[in-house]
């Protein structure tokens, strides 16, 4: 009996000696990990870093940490560790074949910080998909649409696709087409476009354009060309657009639709 009990403890004794080191190493670990994300944020809120990656690289450090301390932990029960890197490996190798689309969009997502078609906050045009860049994270760039909703996209989407920036130049061109009836003189009509494109927001360098862009079946089609900034593009093109009718009526000017004339012969 008294064999027993000693072989009872003992086994206690041994299970003690590992276990307590165990528990020691995740709660420091984990403390340590939460005082260097800590310091990571301070640190990426002074950085220059768009803070659209920021996600991206708070992810990556947090799961390596994560990773070490797993490793050291594991270490403390005695186990294996060499042993278990190289398990880990051929498990990745196996993993990484299942998973290859993951592995492409976090590739995507370093070609994306470093390249920088893009930074937070930019209206862009990715894969025809519109939107407000939110967010670069490991996997997905994320837009906010105008509609507010939110699209996420697959980084190797994202590197793939064409990528139109209306935000980095800082101002926008609006194009618009209007028909008007082949009865009235173009240079009254364009005088008359010129007149609608002087609404709250557009620039005068460059001056607005108007023109005759093409004759159509029932109509000539004029544009008016007009530059604001890119905060301001839809704002000014529907401006534009209510007041084209305004200045049409005030010169007569026929805005005209599709219509057939039919001759007779007696």
């Amino acid at each position: 009996m008294q064999a027993i009990k000693n072989w009872v403890l003992g086994l206690l004794s041994s299970a003690a000696s590992r276990i307590v080191p165990f528990l020691l190493i995740l709660t420091i670990g984990i403390l340590i990990i939460r005082i260097v994300m800590s310091i990571v944020n301070k640190a990426l809120a002074k950085s220059k870093l768009e803070k659209a990656a920021h996600s991206l690289i708070r992810s990556l450090i947090r799961t390596v940490l994560y990773l070490l301390v797993g490793l050291m932990a594991a270490s403390s029960l005695g186990i294996d560790v060499t042993g278990v890197i190289a398990l880990a490996s051929v498990f990745t190798l196996a993993l990484s074949l299942s998973v290859q689309d993951l592995l492409t969009n976090i590739i995507g997502g370093f070609t994306l910080l470093y390249t920088k078609p893009f930074k937070s906050g930019d209206y862009v045009e990715i894969a025809a998909e519109s939107g407000t860049v939110a967010e670069i994270g490991m996997t997905y760039t994320k837009l906010t649409t105008p509609d507010n909703k939110i699209i996420y996209i697959p980084n190797r989407a994202v590197v793939a696709a064409d990528i139109t920036n209306y935000t980095v130049t800082g101002t926008r061109r609006v194009d618009v087409r209007i028909s008007a009836s082949y009865d009235a003189p173009s240079e009254q009509v364009i005088q008359a476009l010129l007149e609608a494109g002087q609404v709250s927001g557009v620039l005068t360098d460059p001056a607005p354009f108007a023109a005759v862009a093409e004759y159509g079946d029932h109509a000539i089609v004029y544009t008016l060309r007009v530059w604001c900034a890119t905060a301001d593009y839809w704002d000014v093109n529907y401006a534009i657009n209510l007041k084209v009718r305004e200045c049409f009526e005030n010169g007569g000017i026929s805005m005209t639709y599709p219509h057939l004339n039919v001759h007779l012969e007696k």
